[in-house]
């Protein structure tokens, strides 16, 4: 008889999560904190959904993302789960570009990025200080007409080199294009250039346990292989989730899926308004990403000049369809050295990423998609060459993820990395007032985003949570 993941669940709580991404651990976390009882369900056998890991035989660990996240990780992380979490986030030092244009380090903090823009670039500094505190200035609330690459026209008018070191860390950080509105550029990039990139020190598995420890601590019921197949809505409200099979009543529910999956297919559109729906329908999904992981031999060293982050291009210019073209021409490196991602047998790890469209990786069979994926690992050598000389000797183990991989093991519509477009945030914020009680804290808007912006957006609906369920256990106040 299969095993059954909800032996001993109790029938009813007062929240559950579905998904445990990062936003969806912050809001568990924070409401059983509060003392709710809180219902985490996660359909696969691990929990951190895209920030994982995953072991090969040999002693090899790699890590699904974790290259890098702004300093303000540092206080989430103290403020929202603790201070041994918080003290493992540590800067990267050697981050790099390397394409026709330019070959540069930088430890990417303002002063740094100043310094290259004046003196290498050659831009004048008041031009430059007002960029910064443009992009710095930016918030939600502000005019979303102008797009990004406007924004750099205003800027740094017909400077493609420029705009390209800007926008390429965004661009792997979080999807963004030139096309999407420059507020979802500027926000994620000033809060980099507050004091650069940091990375979890240990792996995601030490961080991923030290968050679960601490949830089982604070009460929260986590369930993995437990897959919500339905929310079920009364009277505009939350009534009950689905999972394996089996009902569990709710008032809240916090939805860490994806936002498009949540309406349309956990719950149904005949549940909200025309307009939402509408709204919700021409919500766009982000992009997704190829991987290939790569493994050194066993204490084999890799100089630190190398880079922790190598954004490396031989594309004569900076498009956003050469991003994603299965033509790959730009490749972002993330190097974990043994110190930054303990191993076994001291070995170097190596991670290539690539932005990808889910629409080039299907609609083949089985044996066109494995040379496809075997296609994209011996280019990967190819180009890994140019920094790790041998690199093919070197490398005792590879093999590839693709945007079908993703979607499988996440069930993130079509693999998408980064949740929706920007035009999500909105529709993910407004689903309490189409239901009451539905929640959402999955990656979407753009700024919501990568570790700190999921993060970030766990706290915000976990906080909205908290005050309904205080209206609803609070007594009328009779005049």
């Amino acid at each position: 008889m299969p095993k059954d993941f909800l032996s001993g669940a109790q029938d009813q709580y007062d929240v559950v999560v579905i998904g445990s991404g990062l936003g969806g651990l912050t809001a568990a976390n924070i409401l059983a904190r509060e003392g709710r009882s809180v219902l985490l369900l996660e359909q696969h056998y691990k929990l951190g959904g895209m920030a994982t890991w995953f072991k090969r035989p040999g002693g090899n660990i790699f890590d699904i993302s974790l290259h890098g996240f702004p300093h303000g990780m540092i206080k989430s992380c103290k403020r929202y789960w603790s201070q041994e979490i918080a003290d493992s986030i540590i800067q990267l030092e050697g981050v790099r570009f390397d394409n026709p244009m330019f070959s540069l380090t930088t430890s990417f903090n303002r002063t740094d990025f100043t310094n290259l823009l004046t003196n290498r670039f050659g831009i004048a500094p008041d031009q430059v200080d007002e960029f910064f505190n443009t992009a710095r200035g930016m918030n939600f609330y502000d005019d979303q007409d102008m797009t990004t690459g406007q924004l750099f026209e205003k800027y740094f008018p017909g400077r493609e080199d420029v705009v390209r070191l800007l926008m390429e860390p965004i661009t792997y950080a979080n999807g963004s294009t030139l096309e999407d509105p420059a507020i979802t550029y500027g926000i994620v990039f000033s809060n980099f250039m507050s004091k650069g990139v940091f990375t979890f020190e240990g792996g995601t598995d030490k961080l991923v346990k030290g968050m679960e420890k601490i949830m089982k601590k604070n009460g929260v019921d986590i369930r993995i292989n437990s897959n919500v197949e339905k929310i079920t809505v009364k009277n505009s409200q939350i009534h009950s989730v689905t999972a394996n099979g089996r009902e569990i009543k709710t008032s809240c529910v916090v939805s860490n899926a994806n936002l498009r999956g949540t309406i349309f297919d956990l719950i149904g559109k005949e549940h909200f308004d025309k307009e939402f729906v509408r709204d919700a329908e021409e919500v766009r999904l982000n992009n997704s990403s190829t991987q290939v992981y790569m493994s050194l031999n066993p204490q084999d060293h890799v100089d630190r000049e190398t880079g922790d982050l190598l954004f490396s291009s031989t594309a004569a210019r900076f498009q956003t369809d050469l991003l994603l073209s299965r033509n790959i021409t730009s490749r972002t490196f993330s190097f974990y050295y043994p110190d930054t991602r303990p191993n076994k047998f001291d070995r170097v790890m190596i991670v290539s990423s690539t932005n990808a469209n889910y629409s080039d990786w299907t609609g083949m069979s089985l044996e066109q998609y494995k040379e496809s994926k075997s296609e994209l690992i011996e280019t990967t050598l190819d180009a890994l060459e140019k920094y790790l000389p041998d690199a093919r000797k070197r490398v005792e183990h590879a093999e590839a993820a693709t945007p079908v991989t993703f979607e499988h093991y996440t069930k993130h519509i079509e693999g998408a990395s980064f949740g929706t477009k920007f035009e999500g945030l909105a529709v993910s914020r407004a689903l309490p007032e189409q239901i009451s009680g539905l929640y959402h804290a999955g990656s979407c808007g753009i700024i919501m985003s990568g570790w700190l912006g999921t993060i970030n957006y766990g706290v915000i609906v976990a906080n909205d949570v908290e005050n309904l369920l205080h209206k609803q256990s609070s007594p009328a106040i009779s005049g």
